[in-house]
């Protein structure tokens, strides 16, 4: 049985990696749905990919105004929102010399700022049911070396959903969070790993995981569909780590 049958979902980020992949779930599991992104030539391979009953709309998950007009699209189109995944974000990896102001409010306002604005547009658009799921990470928990602005945002976002679901509990909105772990998305490759180092990085990287092995955004997507669906109507403000026990070692 479809889990999501019915359900106006939003997936931003949903044009490439984990948010791409989240999308085809919903679909398999009967929603409606509309992603956005912000690169052109991504947003064409996604609507090619999702097919023309999915709506594919452009929005800079860092502007508030691009925030608070995707809010009204949202409404326009469906009315109601039952479901939103909220997946936008950058990750900059670099010491924290090399930092400077206006990266480092960058990296906020994608991956803090402008979600919680979104949230805030919403408000009158969520349906009564509605399930918000935040795409936070394990370097909300774990210090990795070069990740400290990385970190501190994904640590903010987990703490945002903890936050508002307990003051959105009153209009029925709950909120909960999936941190993947090390996953092979185009996100990853945008790290600014340079070539000379990818493998041995990438077996470092293995060797710190269990399972050893990278995650997979398919994987993500099944968490993701369980905290969006009916199903988890009872879990409120949790984390769902899905990181092959990369936790597991500190």
């Amino acid at each position: 049985m479809a889990r999501l049958t019915g359900k106006r979902t939003l997936i931003t980020g949903g044009t490439s990696g984990i948010g791409l992949a989240t999308a085809k779930r919903f679909l398999e599991e009967g929603a409606r749905v509309i992603v956005t992104g912000i690169a052109p030539d991504s947003l064409a391979r996604a609507q090619d990919e999702l097919g023309r009953d999915v709506t594919v709309l452009a929005a800079d998950a860092g502007s508030v105004d691009a925030q608070r007009e995707l809010a009204a699209r949202v409404a326009a189109e469906y009315g109601r929102l039952d479901v939103a995944f909220l997946n936008a974000g950058i990750a900059v990896w670099q010491p924290v010399e090399d930092w400077t102001e206006d990266a480092f409010d960058r990296s906020f306002s994608v991956n803090v700022k402008g979600p919680f604005f979104l949230v805030q547009a919403l408000l009158p658009v969520f349906a009564d049911p509605a399930s918000v799921v935040l795409n936070t990470s394990i370097n909300a928990h774990v210090g990795a070396a070069r990740s400290s602005v990385y970190a501190a945002t994904k640590a903010a976002f987990l703490t945002m959903g903890k936050t508002l679901s307990t003051e959105l509990l009153g209009r029925a909105v709950r909120f909960n969070a999936v941190s993947p772990g090390p996953v092979r998305t185009p996100l990853y490759d945008k790290l600014g790993i340079p070539d000379a180092y990818r493998a041995q990085v990438d077996k470092d990287i293995r060797s710190s995981i269990p399972a050893g092995r990278f995650g997979t955004a398919e994987e993500v997507a099944d968490a993701v569909v369980y905290l969006a669906s009916d199903e988890a109507r009872w879990t409120l403000g949790a984390e769902i780590v899905v990181d092959g026990g990369r936790m597991l070692n500190g």
